[in-house]
């Protein structure tokens, strides 16, 4: 079956022994409130397979949830009976899951899925204070015969808290990522003034741009009109060839969020 979403995607850099990589906050796999409220999970499920990436970085995912499944129930596709990680995830991917976030209903997280072989699946807490649970999964890959360390983040909202769940990240790679192995931090940075760049270089971390530095390869929030490009990669020891953002209504209205797409070679 062709997946209508795969034409409105950019071809990928062609270079020799590329990752490709992408982060996506999927908004628990549901817009709007009330009597608009729908389920997007099904489309997410077809946008994420379009996106071709070997490594998909995903935050605000559900593991469960007793109050949408009983909402969605009656609907034609209805709420998955799986945890969204899994329900996501194409063909052949193995997935990483961890819950940063448990409310009264449910809980959501961090996934990570991937073509390429998982370690052990680790998480770290990184909440800054009791209204925002927070936290690191941390995943090695073995891709191509080398260790690579991903992590995924989604990081608080007040700019204070990001810069002190940076240091604990930094706290958590020293602890934990053998220095010479490479290493992908995406996800969420909620960097509205985009003022991480230089806190994240302090701790050896690079952010992944396009080379040819166009605004529009890095803007992902809001999905509608993007103006914030609150969606990135952080790397040690991989280079970035090209990034990209699918654009388009069908992209717009499965979450608040775009996804980015970067291709990155061992440098």
């Amino acid at each position: 079956m062709i997946n209508p979403l795969q034409s409105t995607l950019m071809p990928p850099y062609a270079g020799l022994g590329a990752l490709r990589v992408a982060t996506y906050n999927i908004h628990k796999g549901v817009r709007g409130i009330g009597l608009g409220k729908r389920l997007e999970i099904h489309n997410l499920g077809l946008a994420i397979e379009a996106l071709d990436a070997d490594l998909v970085f995903l935050q605000e995912v559900r593991l469960f949830h007793h109050g949408e499944a009983r909402h969605f129930d009656r609907t034609s596709f209805g709420w998955p009976k799986q945890g969204q990680a899994d329900f996501l995830a194409p063909e052949g991917y193995d997935v990483a899951y961890r819950t940063n976030a448990v409310t009264r209903q449910g809980e959501h997280g961090n996934a990570l899925l991937s073509r390429w072989p998982l370690g052990d699946v680790g998480h770290h807490d990184v909440s800054d204070h009791r209204f925002e649970q927070r936290g690191l999964l941390h995943v090695p890959v073995l891709w191509n015969g080398s260790a690579l360390h991903a992590v995924v983040v989604h990081l608080g909202l007040v700019h204070a808290s990001r810069v002190r769940q940076v240091q604990r990240l930094a706290q958590f790679i020293d602890a934990v990522v053998p220095p010479g192995e490479m290493l992908v931090v995406a996800g969420d940075f909620n960097d509205w003034g985009e003022r991480l760049d230089g806190p994240m270089r302090e701790i050896g971390l690079t952010r992944a741009v396009s080379p040819q530095g166009l605004a529009r390869q890095r803007l992902t929030f809001p999905s509608l009109i993007p103006v914030f490009a609150l969606d990135r990669f952080y790397t040690r020891g991989l280079a970035c060839r090209s990034t990209m953002v699918p654009r388009g209504t069908t992209w717009a209205r499965m979450s608040d969020h775009l996804p980015i797409v970067a291709e990155l070679e061992p440098c």
